[in-house]
């Protein structure tokens, strides 16, 4: 338990965040943001990366999103780079939240030992598991889905000059400089031998495809990075959230993740994922592929290679995530399985690369 100095009343620790002193630099820095009452702060479950909080008591609803606790890897969790892309979609066929406030360094004056952001609060469900299907009938899960493909599609087919974002990264060497990337996020995450993830990265690095198509790259747009409207709304998707990981680059990598995403309840047994299920409502990904191929008229070429870069990413994602919970750094539960999905997304992504793949 903490002092709050404002009332003498001992309150519970929030993680990450010393809210008091939060407060006070929000009055200092954004006194329009700041409001007449105290600030209280939850944590906002479903995270595996980037810690999120909802803070109430301010002059408006708002979420502070901030890297993980420990073991922050360069390049990963960029707080100015997500605020950036969220600043330019403002007004874009792709909804987003409203971003507010940055704070591009780490300084515990804030409250935070960390850089953060601060976005407005968007009403809206995340469907991160199949209970939560109930509150929807089958016609209103399959509009679900055909809007957040045709989000993607409107995403991808942006011009990232018109929105300001045409220095955001560089097209050419887009997919060689990612394998990099993430071959250097496994690397800092390594904790225990994975030959078969080890494999993978080698099949992956020599077989990597010519780029199509280039654009604005989300780099993990998949359904619980969404925020589904209560039934009845004009559109079904409120916000797309979560754009750490965006880039300039080859637009079908974002393509190969969300498949991943539909079917990795199939992919790794034992754990749903996902909320996506077919029982349920949902299209199967061939339906989505068809509808994106519809919108930007052009077909995914080299599928199965992007669908075994997305495993590899995930896996390395996992992998980092487990790191952390070994290392104690992890917020909120959940974590204690996250070791146990490397091993069969390695195998996911070998299967697609060698044709056997069933999903």
């Amino acid at each position: 338990m903490t002092q709050d100095s404002r009332s003498g009343a001992a309150s519970p620790p929030t993680p990450g965040l010393d809210v008091p002193r939060f407060e006070s630099w929000l009055r200092r820095a954004h006194p329009d943001l700041a409001g007449p009452g105290e600030l209280t702060a939850t944590l906002m479950p479903g995270g595996r990366s980037n810690v999120t909080y909802r803070i109430a008591g301010a002059a408006q609803p708002m979420v502070l999103r901030r890297p993980p606790l420990g073991h922050v890897q360069a390049t990963a969790h960029d707080m100015a780079r997500e605020h950036r892309v969220i600043s330019a979609l403002a007004g874009t066929s792709v909804p987003v939240p409203q971003a507010l406030a940055l704070n591009p360094t780490a300084d515990v004056s804030t409250g935070l030992d960390s850089p953060f952001f601060l976005m407005s609060w968007v009403p809206g469900h995340v469907l991160t598991h199949r209970g939560q299907n109930a509150g929807y009938t089958p016609g209103e899960l399959r509009e679900v889905s055909f809007e957040l493909v045709r989000l993607l599609a409107e995403l991808h087919r942006l011009d990232p000059d018109s929105v300001g974002l045409g220095d955001f990264g560089r097209p050419e060497g887009y997919l060689g400089r990612q394998l990099h990337r993430w071959g250097l996020q496994y690397d800092g995450s390594r904790s225990r031998d994975l030959p078969r993830l080890d494999l993978l990265q080698e099949r992956l690095r020599e077989g990597v495809p010519e780029t199509v198509r280039s654009g604005l790259v989300h780099g993990d747009f998949r359904l619980d990075n969404a925020l589904v409207r209560p039934t009845g709304g004009a559109s079904p998707i409120s916000a797309i959230l979560d754009w750490e990981l965006s880039s300039l680059g080859d637009t079908a990598v974002d393509i190969g993740l969300l498949g991943l995403y539909w079917e990795i309840n199939a992919i790794v047994p034992g754990r749903a994922f996902s909320a996506v299920d077919p029982a349920a409502g949902y299209p199967s990904f061939e339906e989505l592929l068809d509808t994106y191929g519809e919108i930007l008229r052009t077909h995914v070429a080299h599928l199965s290679w992007y669908r075994a870069f997305a495993a590899f990413k995930l896996a390395v994602i996992l992998e980092g995530v487990h790191f952390r919970h070994q290392a104690g750094e992890t917020v909120g539960g959940g974590f204690e399985s996250i070791g146990d999905y490397a091993r069969p997304l390695a195998e996911h992504g070998l299967a697609h690369l060698s044709g056997a793949a069933t999903s």
